[in-house]
């Protein structure tokens, strides 16, 4: 076989009380078409984007309204080097408050993660180029939600974040 594939892990770097969305887009105005997403959506969010061009220059594209938030994704991206992946990285809300504008941009092909938590990137290499293969979110389980662990989280939906009636 002519070509190796190597395959990796690349840890997100997750700004401090931040969500991250993570995903795949295949056209260069997807940082401004995301951008639009976002204003548009909740203009109250803080966030940066880079988009990993794939081709022609291949350079990291970027945006944002917050310069701390633009400036993390960037890094980000040197790190994921993954052709036609992006990275947003938002305070002041939650990713349920865009996701939905964010799917629906022409570009997206799919979202990888949208999380707070701990996240890797299983990142597959070859003589071309690099791929996202999927996410790590998170940790494994610990066991299954009991009636007390039902009523945190009702009461977390409906008090704390008040998401719920």
């Amino acid at each position: 076989m002519a070509d190796e594939l190597k395959i990796g892990i690349v840890q997100v770097d997750i700004p401090e009380g931040a969500n991250v969305i993570i995903g795949q887009s295949h056209f260069i105005k997807t940082v401004e078409d995301l951008y639009e997403a976002m204003v548009t959506s909740a203009p109250c969010i803080e966030f940066g984007i880079a988009f990993c061009e794939a081709s022609g220059d291949c350079l990291i594209r970027h945006d944002g309204n917050n310069k701390d938030m633009e400036l993390a994704v960037v890094e980000n991206a040197k790190k994921i080097n993954a052709g036609h992946v992006f990275i947003i990285a938002m305070r002041g809300g939650y990713p349920i408050n865009v996701l939905s504008r964010i799917k629906d941009a022409q570009e997206v092909c799919r979202i990888f993660a949208a999380t707070a938590n701990p996240l890797q990137l299983v990142v597959a290499e070859s003589g071309q180029g690099r791929g996202v293969m999927g996410v790590i979110d998170g940790f494994g389980t610990k066991g299954v939600e009991d009636e007390k662990d039902m009523d945190s989280r009702v009461k977390l939906l409906r008090d704390i974040i008040g998401y719920k009636r």
